[in-house]
């Protein structure tokens, strides 16, 4: 006969369970030792026991100088999406037209599923704003007129210091602001490549990304990508030995949207390839920031010898997306881009650049990204849970490392268009697979935004996509077996 369960024991056992009933959520801070110790009669030391087996459970994590909170678990264990079979040879981007279709008035509560953005409650708006008069009033009549076209020196000093943190020193000359990481990439997709020829990308690849290589007339080669690892470099060798590519587009820091995180010899051996064949390598970093756990991952840049590596990004998915500030630091191809840059847009606003300086050097970034990695790694962690529990049997799913979004791959034969065409006709939306593939693959595949903090209205639309979902894979499921009978 088992013994009858201690006073602190059963207090934890209390706890866990209002956090399997969903009336304690990952985030939730719990009642101070104090104060739960009043509140159930109990010791001190009672409510100190019952936490640390908790914590021994991985339901309850301590955060210094704050106090006990609900962990965000992994959800169950899903597979991870299948590695995708990708096409040999050289073929024209064909997205533009479905991506136009899909997100034609895709805003609200109808898109928040389908919109790889950060939720504006998880971004410092106030502080940036007092950035912003400050810049302001600092420099007066320079914050109307055009700034420098590589940008405004202040903020490209910041940028030069933080690049320590990332594995590598980039001089602050060598920096250039842009208008958001698009028009980064934009550049560099223009400086290293003309109309009808081809580079190498990620299958599966941001729509946005495809749509501009499509609007540049860039031909791409489909290089597959693992969900936890990224990009296959055994297969981008093999396409790099046997024809000409005129750069690699790659996301090696939690890619949109597979989430994947390629390991530190990876990204090593992806620059001894580039440098092998002297092929440029675009590296976009957006989502570099947004680690969920551990040191930031390093860069390619950091591996490279040769100035090889554009290396891209934007604060738009950490600060502030309406800023509309990124930066490129080109390595051999800086003057080419300067020089593009001044004839696109001559320079970027000035007083964005200034206001993120400011909070830059105040310190308010670092603080501020370690409370966003948390609210992201808490949200993925709910949605992905579930996903488990309410998407059809043989649905597989990314475990993403950093950044806000999920993969989810379907069982075959089940239709993301036809499944994202029902959830918006009820108030949802997802992004569909066909949108992240050159060609229209990935039918049975799904992106999901974890961007919005969890509340009824997500989880009511996540039911409705299960839903739909679980509806499609049993209609396509018995059409396959009478298909066979």
């Amino acid at each position: 006969m088992s013994a009858a369960p201690t006073l602190y024991e059963s207090l934890a056992d209390h706890l866990a369970s209002l956090v399997e009933a969903g009336s304690l959520l990952a985030g939730d801070r719990l009642p101070s030792v104090r104060g739960l110790a009043a509140q159930q009669g109990v010791s001190i030391s009672t409510v100190l026991q019952a936490y640390v087996l908790l914590e021994s459970r991985g339901l309850v994590e301590v955060r210094p100088q704050s106090g006990h909170y609900v962990k965000a678990r992994l959800h169950p264990r899903l597979p991870e999406p299948r590695t995708p079979r990708v096409e040999p040879g050289a073929r024209a981007v064909t997205v533009a037209e479905r991506v136009g279709q899909l997100y034609t008035g895709l805003d609200g509560s109808a898109g928040v599923l389908g919109l790889a953005l950060p939720d504006a409650t998880l971004l410092p708006a106030r502080r940036l704003a007092r950035s912003m008069v400050r810049a302001a009033r600092a420099s007066g009549e320079a914050s109307v007129a055009y700034g420098p076209p590589a940008g405004m020196p202040a903020l490209r000093r910041e940028l030069a210091r933080r690049s320590a943190s990332w594995g590598c020193a980039i001089p602050a000359d060598e920096i250039l602001i842009t208008v958001g990481a698009m028009e980064a990439l934009h550049l560099a997709l223009r400086a290293v490549a003309r109309r009808g020829e081809t580079i190498a990308v990620e299958s599966p690849a941001f729509f946005g990304v495809l749509q501009l290589i499509e609007s540049l007339g860039i031909k791409v080669v489909e290089i597959p990508a693992r969900a936890g690892t990224g990009m296959d470099l055994s297969v981008l060798d093999g396409v790099l030995r046997r024809r000409r590519i005129q750069a690699v587009m790659a996301v090696p820091s939690f890619n949109n949207p597979l989430g994947s995180r390629m390991p530190d010899g990876a990204r090593k051996e992806l620059a001894r390839i580039v440098t092998r064949h002297d092929v440029p390598l675009i590296e976009d970093d957006v989502y570099g920031d947004l680690q969920f756990d551990g040191a930031r991952p390093r860069l390619v840049r950091s591996f490279d010898r040769k100035g090889l590596v554009l290396l891209c990004s934007s604060f738009s998915k950490t600060l502030a997306p309406g800023y509309r500030v990124g930066w490129i630091a080109p390595g051999r191809y800086r003057t080419t881009i300067e020089r593009m840059k001044f004839a696109q847009t001559v320079s970027s606003p000035v007083l964005p650049q200034l206001a993120i300086a400011d909070f830059l050097q105040s310190g308010g970034y670092d603080h501020h990204l370690r409370s966003l990695r948390r609210s992201l790694r808490e949200q993925v962690a709910r949605y992905g849970a579930e996903i488990a529990a309410r998407f059809p049997p043989g649905t597989r799913l990314s475990r993403p490392q950093g950044g806000f979004v999920l993969w989810v791959e379907l069982p075959p034969g089940t239709d993301a268009l036809a499944l994202q065409e029902r959830a918006v006709a009820e108030g949802a939306a997802v992004a569909p697979g066909p949108i992240f593939s050159a060609n229209g693959g990935f039918r049975n595949c799904l992106r999901i935004s974890c961007g919005q903090p969890w509340s009824p209205a997500i989880e009511q639309a996540l039911a409705k996509v299960g839903r739909i979902a679980t509806e499609l894979a049993g209609r396509d499921a018995g059409a396959t077996r009478a298909l066979q009978s």
